[in-house]
């Protein structure tokens, strides 16, 4: 009969504990020395070792013959715990056995001397499940127990458990299981069960795996139906997208291409790709290149290791900090809402459009289908030497807001004059644009655009400070002859503007595209009468606020 291989390859001695050596060597000297405690915790992530250690411990206490604190599995009672015949080492999985019934059951047997072995143990599995009864009939036992007993309790949400039932045992956390360590045990059973198991396979497994080596196992055991495995098959074997496909959809995101998302989503559903699977990698290369953007020197060890260093760089030069952080709101949200969806892949596809129909504080954005757009850009590989997203920042959000923003203002204008009787003088709107055309010109009639200082700006400066500059939720910037007035619209964008450098950056750069001396001053912008009228009028709504 088959077994399945977390089964079959489950550690039988303390050495055999995969990435756990900090508690496994401290619990075989005290089965050496004899100094055991009555009660003990495991907590830790799904799939670490905590049920197996604790077998392995109520061996070691009761093996005939032990080897340098490990059970000898060849005496009685190592293969009589090994199959449950002997009923003195009890197993309970408290999630199903909660009650308060159980416990009162469970003390009552307790007292009663082994019949087999030296000690008699009870591993209660997933602790944190007792309800607080049954946790109060448990604490009158661990408070005096017998000589001959000893609890081994396993929890992963160790903060559930009572702080009284903590204070009496000794606790061991188990660590999530460094990959590298999960790749060598992988590659030891591919090679005991007759797989050819190739590197980067084993890489992708222990990836999946997260940290959990009975998930690594299972994974391996759901791709083993063919002898050689190789990344292609764990791919389709799993239901997950290649890293560029993942790449080019979020590469339509940043540009706005929503049909073109829609029917990448589309084709990676009908391959039988999970849109869940889909939207998590989505949500981790957002992550990477949140933590590319803030850290780009350093951090590389915090990455996925899924995308490429060079896509996250070109990536993390064509989107802003507040744009990723908001995707990334939206896609934890559309994959909590997945687990109740009835049409998983219209919540997908809701969800993608969301990302793309991304509104800065203060814009407004049109679906119009006229709307012009920036000329598209493909996915370039690494190492692509132009061309590609990674080329520099000609699809960043700052351009393509200008882009639209000078766009519309011109259709405007152009309606409103032509509304016009002819002979008669320009309406006020018409007016206002031309007067503000004529203070940001110079003597030569030369045109000082405030997007134009911005797009010279964006290789001078550091990125953060740049992004403040470049968002008109923080800050806005007029150029009148050659006065540069900088709006700081919040005193945390006031600190981070007002400063030399900073100044000195804009004056140059000015003094680079036109020529001559120029000024620059930094100021606490006036709050928006407009905005503060609109929320006076939202609250008068409510009977029971009064405006004095």
């Amino acid at each position: 009969m088959y077994q399945a291989l977390y089964r079959k390859w489950r550690p039988r001695r303390f050495d055999d504990v995969a990435g756990q050596e900090h508690i496994t060597e401290t619990l075989k000297r005290q089965v050496i020395s004899g100094k055991l405690s009555h009660a003990y915790l495991f907590t830790g992530t799904r799939g670490t070792g905590k049920t197996s250690c604790a077998k392995i411990l109520a061996k070691a206490v009761n093996c005939e013959s032990p080897e340098n604190g490990n059970p000898c599995n060849k005496c009685p009672s190592c293969i009589g715990i090994d199959n449950g015949s002997i009923m003195d080492v009890t197993e309970m999985d408290a999630a199903s056995n909660n009650g308060v019934d159980n416990v009162r059951a469970l003390r009552e047997e307790a007292i009663y001397l082994p019949t087999s072995v030296k000690k008699r143990v009870y591993i209660v599995d997933e602790v944190h499940m007792l309800s607080n009864q049954a946790f109060n009939a448990l604490l009158k036992i661990l408070e005096e127990p017998p000589a001959h007993l000893m609890f081994i309790l396993a929890t992963t949400e160790y903060h559930k458990v009572p702080a009284t039932i903590l204070s009496r045992c000794q606790k061991y956390s188990f660590k999530r299981i460094d990959p590298s360590v999960i790749v060598k045990n992988l590659n030891y059973i591919a090679s005991q069960e007759g797989l050819i198991l190739t590197e980067d396979a084993s890489q992708l497994l222990a990836r999946l795996a997260d940290g959990s080596l009975r998930d690594a196992h299972s994974l391996l055991d759901q791709c083993s139906g063919k002898k050689e495995i190789d990344r292609q098959h764990v791919l389709e074997c799993v239901g997950i997208a290649e890293a560029d496909e993942i790449c080019r959809l979020f590469n339509d995101i940043i540009e706005g291409n929503g049909l073109r998302a829609l029917e990448r989503l589309s084709g990676l559903y009908t391959a039988g790709k999970d849109v869940s699977s889909v939207l998590s990698q989505l949500a981790s290369l957002h992550r990477d290149i949140l933590l590319t953007k803030l850290s780009p020197d350093g951090g590389t060890g915090l990455l996925s290791g899924t995308f490429t260093v060079e896509d996250l760089s070109g990536f993390s030069r064509s989107v802003s900090v507040p744009r990723l952080l908001t995707n990334l709101e939206t896609l934890q949200t559309a994959l909590i809402t997945l687990e109740t969806a009835a049409n998983r892949k219209t919540t997908a596809e809701v969800c993608l459009l969301r990302l793309i129909d991304y509104i800065p504080s203060g814009e407004e954005k049109s679906w119009e289908t006229g709307r012009e757009q920036p000329p598209p850009k493909a996915f370039a590989p690494a190492g692509t030497p132009s061309g590609g997203i990674s080329g520099g920042r000609e699809h960043s959000r700052k351009n393509e807001k200008k882009h639209t923003h000078e766009h519309t203002d011109e259709y405007n204008t152009a309606d409103t004059v032509a509304a016009e009787p002819e002979g008669k003088p320009a309406t006020p709107q018409v007016k206002n644009v031309v007067e503000e055309q004529i203070d940001t010109a110079n003597d030569d009639g030369q045109e000082r655009s405030w997007p134009e200082l911005l797009k010279r700006l964006s290789t001078k400066m550091d990125d953060n400070l740049f992004n403040i500059l470049d968002d008109s939720t923080h800050s806005e910037g007029k150029i009148t002859g050659n006065n540069i007035t900088i709006s700081a619209k919040s005193p945390f964008s006031l600190n981070q503007l007002d400063d030399t450098d900073v100044k000195e950056a804009v004056k140059a750069a000015a003094e680079s595209l036109w020529g001559g001396p120029f000024t620059v001053s930094v100021t606490q912008a006036a709050p928006d009468e407009a905005e503060i009228k609109s929320k006076l009028e939202k609250l008068s709504r409510f009977e029971n606020i009064r405006f004095k």
